[in-house]
Order: C-alpha cells, then sequence, then structure tokens
C-alpha cells in the first residue's frame, strides 16, 4: 500500500502583540520601480581627454646669432670667448683657430701654476722660524702639510698641462686616445687636458670600480 507524501508543514504566520496573539495578516508589497542608470544619473558621456603635462617643459631651439657664429673668422683664436667657440660650425673642429684658443688657455694655466709653485717655495722658507708655542708650531705645520698636498696635485696638472700642449704640436690634441673620436668643445672647455671622450672616460672608470687599478 503506497503512502502519499506527507504535504510540507506552512510556515507558522508572524504573531504579534499589537494583535491580541493572533497572526499578523501579510501586507502585500509593490515591487520598487526599476530606474536606469540614465534615468537616475542622466546620460553616460565619454570622459574628455586630458592633455597630459610634459615631464619638462619643452626648450624652444634657439637661433643662433650670426655675429657670433661669424666671430671666429674675423678674430685671433685667443682672443675668442667660449660662446663664439660653441657657435663655429662642427666642420671647423680643430681648425687654427681652435687650437690657438685652446694653446693660449693651456698656457695660462701653466703659468699660473708655476707662479703659485714659486709663492709656495718662498713662503716656506719665510715660515722656518723656531715657534716656542706647541699650538702654534702645529698650526703652522698643519697649514704647511695642506700646501704641500695642494702642489702635489698641482704638479699632476702641471704633467697633464705639458703633455696637452705636446699634443697641439703633433696634431692629436682634441681626439679620444681610446676611440680616436673627438672630444668635444663642451668637454675640453670644462676640462682642457681632457685626452678621452666623455663615454671612454666612464668606461674606464666603471672599469676601476669593478676590478681595480
Amino acid at each position: 500500500m503506497s503512502k502519499t507524501p506527507a504535504k510540507p508543514a506552512a510556515a507558522p504566520k508572524a504573531v504579534s502583540a499589537k494583535t491580541g496573539g493572533k497572526p499578523e495578516p501579510v501586507k502585500s508589497v509593490a515591487p520598487a520601480p526599476t530606474h536606469s542608470f540614465a534615468d537616475r544619473f542622466g546620460p553616460v558621456r565619454a570622459p574628455a581627454r586630458a592633455h597630459p603635462e610634459p615631464m619638462e617643459p619643452v626648450k624652444t631651439p634657439v637661433k643662433s646669432d650670426p655675429k657670433l657664429a661669424n666671430a671666429w673668422k674675423t678674430k685671433a683664436g685667443r682672443d675668442l670667448t667660449e660662446d663664439e667657440l660653441l657657435a663655429m660650425p662642427e666642420s671647423e673642429y680643430m681648425n687654427d683657430k681652435q687650437l690657438e684658443f685652446f694653446r693660449a688657455r693651456l698656457q695660462g694655466q701653466k703659468d699660473d701654476l708655476l707662479s703659485n709653485a714659486g709663492e709656495t717655495t718662498e713662503h716656506l722658507r719665510e715660515d722656518t722660524t723656531i715657534v716656542p708655542d706647541p699650538a702654534d708650531r702645529a698650526t703652522i705645520e698643519e697649514e704647511h702639510a695642506l700646501e704641500l698636498r695642494t702642489r702635489d696635485r698641482e704638479r699632476k696638472l702641471l704633467k697633464k698641462i705639458s703633455q696637452a700642449l705636446a699634443l697641439l704640436d703633433t696634431g692629436e690634441y682634441g681626439y679620444c686616445d681610446e676611440t680616436g673620436e673627438p672630444i668635444g668643445l663642451p668637454r675640453l672647455l670644462a676640462r682642457p687636458t681632457a685626452t678621452l671622450s666623455l663615454e671612454a672616460q666612464q668606461r674606464r672608470e666603471l672599469k676601476q670600480k669593478m676590478f681595480g687599478d
């Protein structure tokens, strides 16, 4: 004999205290009206494209001054300014005017170093008097040591200047010892004794850091 499946028990109706314990009638809730995104917030618009701010202001190329660019044609090389030298065309790299300019600059540095060396010798000779006060004597000795270290650096620079002047005589001045490429006027103006291009100098310094001298 088959059994009829029992019907599931109805859920108990909510009892409210307001109706004296009787079941509270279930109120029908009307479905909430549906509104689209456009009804609530208006039509969707594509965002305006913002022009990105450049990381650095773009520099407008400055037109070269014809007078500045042609000054080397009428002036002696030793009388040229750095701006006039830089305004010269690349095809004139290490021409007679540029060689004369750097020869005068190197010779001027050499004369200054030799003059400073003579003043140092004279100064050390004058300070040979024995000072009784230990504190004063220590101060004088420290000044002498500092001055001698400065003169030692200048002595090494004087050697490089002499080598650069020799390169001017052979026509090899201004070109990299490793690559043979032009060192460039900006680097030579900053360091007239340079014998390596900036790239070659950076490679050499990197090797020295990795492998030592």
